[in-house]
């Protein structure tokens, strides 16, 4: 892609998150990058920023050119582009981490002349500037919130262009078929073998193929991305929160014997083997009085068809109650893992525990591996491939693919229609440029600005 920020302004940001630490970086990024920097940055022995060598590091000092007032020890590099994370011509000053030193030094590059960036600007220009493509790009933002191990690994992954390099291959194959197609349009007259829809149709039947072969990872993908949502869910004092705690092996909701004690949801990441489960404590559900008490219980109960998975209490020292029964008269259609909970208080009884519960005792620590183990196979037992070397993770990903595959199936069917291939030429092309706006190829500046308005900024 040609480089389409020439003569763009020169813009910095925080590249570090603002608070106390170590080192914090402040990153400028522009044809003026280097000019800036070199008029705040002063070395004990005269090494001027402008005449050091790309990617060398530099120690000295940030000083206020106005008042001649240093404003912190730093080092200070700078990468002229091409090699650099835009592209661009980029100077990142290192100094201490905390707010006001940061903010200081920031305030003092602005003043000089630079812009502060748009959030994902940095990243954004990489894109524009053809040093990534837009896969790559966003999964600088999986990476920033990869909620595991195994989730960090495919956006890195999907960072050195293993999804790209997919997606050209389909790109090519598409390419192949158009000017196949188009050589028989436009020049009918010459001794050229004409294409056949046999050969048309067989091409567009891998492509499809090889595009389900994707999309049945995509799945994986956004359970890697976004976490399985698991809702706990029972009365009052069935062991909710309990259960919550020990699973994350920290207090995270109040535990006490008043029922209702739980009034919203708590949402917190709990990591089983590389598969986030985002897991949310629900207000136990009953019939109350109780406004705020109401909300949370119905805010509950609307949680069933927005979660992946319901693990489901009840104290199996009690008989089991009318709201129970039609709860579980609810989850019936749901992925749902029953917990008999309490079994420490029917020791020695007679009470025996039915297939699919759980048996559990929080007080005694027992059931909990269990439990891991069950929600585990509830996941793989679905369409986690662990074996993929790429993911697709964005729902925007998805749709754009889900668009090519239907254009490509509207081909199928219009040449069953015997219809002339110009008419099929039309889907193909369509599948082209859904399948382009995966990478960037073929996208709108509005849905650009879109797409890395969610990045933060500094990034």
């Amino acid at each position: 892609m040609e480089v389409l920020l020439q003569n763009e302004d020169t813009i910095a940001a925080v590249a570090t998150g603002m608070g106390g630490a170590g080192i914090g970086i402040i990153r400028i990024s522009g044809s003026q990058a280097v000019a800036l920097g070199n008029k705040l940055f002063v070395n004990p022995r005269g090494k001027t920023l402008a005449a050091a060598k790309s990617h060398e590091l530099i120690y000295g000092r940030i000083v206020d050119p106005t008042e001649n007032k240093d404003i912190d020890e730093v080092l200070i590099s700078k990468m002229m582009g091409p090699h650099s994370y835009t592209a661009e011509d980029v100077v990142e000053i290192n100094c201490h981490g905390g707010i006001v030193p940061m903010r200081k030094i920031l305030k003092l590059v602005i003043q000089s002349g630079a812009r502060l960036a748009e959030p994902g600007e940095f990243t954004k220009r990489a894109f524009l500037n053809g040093r990534m493509d837009l896969t790559q790009a966003e999964a600088v933002i999986d990476i920033i919130n990869a909620k595991t191990e195994k989730s960090l690994e495919y956006s890195v992954a999907q960072l050195e262009g293993r999804l790209s390099q997919k997606l050209e291959e389909l790109d090519q194959i598409l390419v192949g078929i158009l000017s196949h197609m188009e050589v028989n349009i436009d020049y009918p007259e010459y001794d050229i073998e004409e294409i056949s829809y046999d050969f048309v149709n067989s091409q567009i039947l891998g492509l499809l193929s090889r595009i389900k072969e994707i999309l049945v990872v995509a799945e994986t993908g956004k359970i890697y991305r976004e976490g399985i949502t698991t809702a706990i869910l029972g009365e009052p004092n069935v062991g909710k929160s309990s259960l919550l705690n020990t699973l994350l092996m920290e207090n995270k909701a109040i535990v006490t014997d008043i029922p209702g004690t739980t009034r919203d949801t708590i949402e917190e990441y709990l990591n089983i083997e590389g598969i986030p489960f985002k897991i949310i404590d629900t207000a136990g559900i009953r019939e109350t009085d109780n406004l705020v008490e109401k909300i949370g219980v119905e805010k509950s109960k609307a949680l069933i068809n927005q979660t992946n998975l319901v693990i489901f209490m009840r104290d199996i020292s009690k008989e089991m109650s009318a709201g129970e029964k039609e709860l579980i008269e609810l989850l019936k259609n749901r992925k749902t893992i029953y917990i008999a909970n309490k079994t420490d208080a029917i020791s020695g009884m007679d009470i025996a525990i039915p297939e699919p519960w759980i048996p559990m005792s929080l007080l005694e620590d027992q059931g909990i591996e269990t439990l891991r183990q069950k929600m585990l196979e509830m996941v793989f037992a679905g369409t986690v491939n662990q074996d993929a070397d790429y993911l697709i993770t964005n729902t925007r990903h998805i749709q754009l693919l889900e668009t090519t595959q239907n254009s490509l199936k509207n081909a199928i069917n219009t040449m069953a229609s015997q219809m002339p291939l110009e008419l099929v030429s039309i889907d193909v092309m369509e599948a082209l440029e859904a399948l382009r706006g995966i990478t960037g190829k073929a996208v709108g500046m509005d849905i650009i600005d879109q797409i890395f308005k969610n990045f933060c900024i500094g990034k």
